[in-house]
């Protein structure tokens, strides 16, 4: 069996590091037929893209004692949805809950996987076997140290093996999880599929604590729960005895819940959040004499996504219509000052060997005569009305939506921004699946399924009632394909279909402007959505 170490740099297989060479551009990450040595401690100062992020090559320090203590309010926009790490499913919220839970692995800043929970683990040569050590010293909060029991429970909750309820859909493939001894925790898995491995990021909490966790969470993370106000926001407090040493390094940390861009404006204006992400691009240059305004490339897609199921949308002539109306480029440059890449289907381009360039379907600006035949042709020559869901929270996309009003005027059609708390959001629009369209960003890990998974017929997470029988097929075979070239042209095809079907109006992925206080340095952008804050320190 080969090895490879981060650390040390060893050769590692052909097949997983293909995989993640592909997923983030030039890393590499451990996979079938592999071990994972522990590179927990290894820092790496760099962006998404590879390239040395400005604010922490003008402020890194050594550490002392001067990084160490005081507090941060981190300002967010929209409420929590739960604190059960494995029931949570708004971005907004796992974000959060990255500083508090840990899985048996977790991404750095470069996407690469990590240990946390275990220190090492192996995967057999035909990809159906996961063996994991477990890290000496890990703590729960709650003082307790962390036992093979304790992942077992977890991982048994998350895939459905403990009550035949699949926490985590990914989890599902799971068929046994078995204690080999105090230290090592043995995973068999149906069938091999070599993006399986990101999805050991699920937290582990101590066993038969499933039901407690929404009201009183226990991880291992850098920080521990301290209280929860709805609307108002959640307080963290450092965790001493976290294993990783040195970190974290402020006492205290609040996710403040700022609401609508307007007062986040004033928040940000009153310094009274220290850092605060996803800024619009007049947002950014209100406060940049003020803060850092630091940017870094997302794994996000924002789309005006369509209900599929609901007419007029379940008209693909519609569908097209629709991207035929947008001016992407219009949307970008008023909303993020450029800085978005374009797209027009569901794969970031961070993804680069699996990313298809499908721009020239619809074209990058509106094209008002194509979009208005396709109109006529399915009978709404004299356009119609409809409504446009959006968290009112979230400045970025009720900018973008109030642009798109614009534009689908010119086509005929009359559309209104419908805008609500996140929780009615989820409730009636990504559960209920009662919306026209909304605009939202789907994020994604660092594997190519992660997205496109969501819009096969079945997936519960099909929020926008995409049909297709070829989609579904290929979806399989990529799944199914160990060859990485041919697995990459499998989401290729998946990317076409999504795109000549017109499941939604994709639009880019958008850069993450995030505004840093003066007094604060340390920060570290993700190529996925999370707020980590365990490096976080105050300079003042």
């Amino acid at each position: 069996m080969k090895t490879c170490f981060h650390g040390k740099k060893k050769l590692c297989s052909l097949l997983f590091t293909a995989l993640l060479v592909m997923a983030v551009l030039g890393g590499c990450a451990d996979g079938t037929g592999e071990s994972s040595g522990d590179n927990s401690s290894k820092e790496s100062v760099t962006d998404s893209q590879g390239t040395a992020s400005t604010q922490e090559s003008t402020q890194e320090q050594e550490a002392s004692g001067d990084m160490y203590g005081g507090s941060v309010v981190v300002g967010i926009q929209q409420d929590i949805d739960s604190l059960d790490p494995h029931k949570a499913t708004a971005a907004g919220t796992k974000e959060i809950l990255f500083n508090i839970f840990e899985g048996l692995v977790k991404p750095d800043e470069n996407g690469h996987l990590i240990g946390a929970v275990a220190s090492d683990y192996t995967i057999s040569e035909d990809g159906l076997v996961y063996t994991f050590t477990l890290r000496d010293g890990v703590k729960f909060h709650n003082g307790n140290a962390v036992t093979a029991e304790d992942v077992k429970y977890s991982l048994e909750r998350v895939s459905g093996l403990l009550d035949g309820t699949p926490l985590i859909s990914t989890m599902s493939a799971i068929t046994a999880v078995d204690i080999l001894d105090e230290k090592t925790v043995q995973v068999t898995v149906g069938s091999a599929n070599t993006e399986l491995i990101y999805s050991f990021v699920a937290a582990i909490i101590p066993a038969g604590s499933g039901e407690e966790e929404g009201a009183d969470p226990v991880g291992t993370g850098p920080f521990s729960y301290v209280s929860y106000k709805p609307q108002e926001g959640i307080v963290l407090a450092k965790n001493p005895e976290y294993w990783q040493e040195g970190l974290p390094h402020v006492d205290q940390v609040e996710f403040k819940i700022v609401g609508d861009g307007d007062t986040a404006l004033m928040e940000l204006q009153g310094g009274t959040i220290d850092i605060y992400p996803y800024l619009t691009d007049s947002q950014a240059q209100v406060i940049q004499n003020n803060y850092q305004v630091i940017s870094s490339a997302t794994t996000m897609v924002q789309a005006l996504y369509l209900n599929n199921g609901t007419a007029p949308f379940d008209d693909v002539r519609v569908r097209q219509a629709i991207c035929y109306a947008l001016d992407k480029e219009e949307i970008n440059e008023f909303v993020g000052g450029g800085t978005g890449t374009l797209i027009s289907s569901c794969m970031p381009p961070t993804l680069k060997d699996y990313y298809t360039d499908l721009n020239d379907t619809y074209g990058t600006t509106a094209n008002v005569e194509k979009a208005k035949e396709l109109l006529a042709d399915a009978g709404y020559a004299d356009g119609f009305d409809m409504e446009i869901a959006i968290v009112s929270g979230y400045e970025f996309h009720m900018q973008t939506g109030e642009v798109i009003v614009e534009q689908l005027k010119k086509v005929g059609i009359n559309a209104t921004i419908q805008g609500m708390e996140n929780s009615e959001w989820l409730e009636k629009v990504y559960n209920g699946r009662e919306f026209d369209a909304t605009i939202t960003c789907l994020t994604s890990d660092m594997t190519p399924g992660y997205l496109m998974n969501r819009f096969q017929t079945t997936s519960g997470k099909n929020f926008i009632n995409f049909v297709s029988s070829e989609y579904d097929e290929v979806y399989q075979k990529a799944q199914a394909a160990i060859d990485l070239t041919e697995k990459a042209e499998y989401y290729k095809q998946l990317q076409k279909i999504l795109c000549d079907q017109a499941g939604s109006a994709f639009i880019q992925t958008p850069a993450d402007k995030t505004a840093l206080s003066n007094r604060i340095a340390g920060y570290k952008f993700y190529p996925v959505y999370v707020q980590d804050i365990s490096t976080v320190y105050i300079v003042e």
